[in-house]
């Protein structure tokens, strides 16, 4: 499952995204962490250490997860746009870069499922300002 060039523009615009990983006891945990599209059509999650948070741990003993980027511009006139994405998860210790302070570790979604909403259509669009 690819996403289309509306979604990568849109992706790569976005600073913030909610990973919802499975715990060890089967509640859902979801947390902010940042947007990175990988090169070949995964999302990539980073951080300062990262292989030692419980979304790490929960990759590692389930991977399945959701992904959610949105932003809503206006609820009247409705102007939202966002980008879900279900798959699996892999913890990669050691495979990203250390800059900015970064641990190197990855956690790398593989979508199997990617659903979208305002991304394709004008009228929808959430409009970014000036500033």
């Amino acid at each position: 499952m690819t996403f289309t060039p509306n979604e990568q523009e849109f992706l790569g615009q976005q600073p913030i995204g909610h990973l919802c990983t499975v715990g060890p006891d089967g509640d859902p945990q979801i947390r902010p962490v940042g947007v990175h599209l990988g090169a070949d059509g995964t999302i990539e999650i980073v951080g300062h250490a990262l292989a030692s948070t419980q979304k790490w741990r929960n990759v590692i003993g389930n991977p399945r997860v959701a992904f959610i980027v949105d932003e809503v511009a206006s609820v009247k006139p409705p102007r939202a746009q966002g980008v879900e994405v279900r798959g699996t998860a892999q913890a990669l210790p050691g495979q990203g870069n250390t800059d900015d302070g970064l641990s190197g570790d990855i956690i790398r979604i593989t979508p199997r499922r990617i659903v979208s909403w305002g991304i394709d259509h004008p009228d929808t669009r959430a409009r970014s300002t000036g500033g």
